[in-house]
């Protein structure tokens, strides 16, 4: 069928606005890999001749390898804990239909309300009020609750595709309610806690303003660590980082959207 003059605009108009978006989504991030492979010394687009040398670098570059495996230590913690208190969090709220769970929910969404720079800030005068000294684990538990919110989000949204009905036909058979989480719940939501791991791994191992607040002298995160890189210098061992950053995101994507159903538990949450 024949599409009208008007249905044609539409349609321009939206691919254009669309292309548009992609652009400034995308052009950044490609410029940054571009850079990448320089083979000049310092950040420079387009690069007057390319080569691998500055990954090669990072190899042998503990000044970036220690933040690194910092960062990934405190992902991999902060993920699992999130994953356990958001998923727990999630179950108690999608279950109730209490005033209390509603107030309850806006608290745990907190942290993706309030600005960033001020959620660290009032997270560092809370623990100087208890006494605390920073250190990793302050930092990881910090990590856990701004990853929480994106947990109860994403598993919430699992949980209400979930069909009551088999819950309660498994305890009318006799199972009790641990058995009937473990054989029941947690393969039915499965791929909302995973698609909400990944999530939370990636906002926690980027993540600035509360591991600028919550780390102590001893422990330096790769975000922060590239930061104080470029305040000296434009050192382009800045972009090989980020191309391998984006590159394990990809792939981690990739694996999410195949183990976990990432890009159906995003749109649903």
């Amino acid at each position: 069928m024949q599409r009208s003059p008007q249905d044609r605009l539409y349609a321009a108009t939206i691919g254009t606005l669309a292309g548009f978006t992609m652009l400034l989504l995308l052009a950044p991030t490609a410029v940054v890999v571009i850079i990448s492979f320089t083979g000049g010394i310092t950040l420079k687009f387009p690069p007057p001749s390319w080569s691998m040398r500055w990954y090669a670098e990072l190899l042998v570059s503990d000044e970036i390898i220690q933040p690194a495996l910092t960062s990934l230590k405190v992902a991999v913690m902060a993920t699992i804990g999130s994953g356990i208190l958001g998923t727990a969090a999630a179950l108690g709220i999608a279950r109730s239909r209490s005033r209390l769970a509603r107030i309850l929910d806006a608290l745990f969404m907190s942290p993706m309300v309030l600005p960033a720079m001020a959620f660290g800030l009032s997270l560092l005068l809370v623990f100087n009020m208890l006494a605390i000294r920073l250190s990793t684990a302050t930092l990881v538990l910090g990590h856990i609750i701004i990853c929480i919110p994106y947990v109860i989000r994403m598993v919430g949204a699992s949980l209400q595709q979930l069909n009551p009905v088999l819950i309660t036909c498994s305890l009318s058979l006799g199972a009790s309610r641990w058995y009937t989480f473990r054989r029941v719940t947690l393969p039915l939501i499965r791929r909302g806690i995973i698609a909400s791991g990944f999530v939370a791994f990636l906002s926690s191992f980027d993540n600035v303003p509360v591991s600028l607040f919550l780390a102590d002298a001893r422990t330096e995160v790769l975000p922060i660590k590239l930061w104080a890189i470029l305040e000296g210098s434009l050192d382009v061992r800045v972009a090989a980082v980020s191309g391998v950053v984006v590159i394990a995101t990809l792939l981690g994507l990739i694996a999410a959207e195949r183990f976990g159903g990432f890009a159906r538990q995003a749109a649903r949450s």
